[in-house]
């Protein structure tokens, strides 16, 4: 899928939450990215994200900042 598929399906994705009352974002949008979203998925979006790719509103961003840093962390 092109980067720009797929920042335009997760800002969608954060549309959705934006609307939700007493509900953390930006934890709700990485939630979902990880439960519903292909690895291969989650991968393009945080290569996207650090090469600089832009696109993504302000939530979406921190979801991903957070979704890629975590993906680069090892298990523990």
């Amino acid at each position: 899928m092109s980067p720009d598929k797929l920042v335009y399906t997760a800002n969608q994705i954060g549309k959705f939450f934006a609307t939700q009352k007493k509900t953390d974002a930006p934890a709700a949008i990485e939630d979902h990215l990880r439960k519903f979203w292909d690895p291969r998925m989650r991968k393009q979006i945080c290569a996207h994200l650090e090469s600089g790719g832009g696109g993504f509103d302000p939530l979406v961003r921190t979801a991903v900042e957070s979704l890629a840093a975590k993906s680069r962390t090892p298990a523990a």
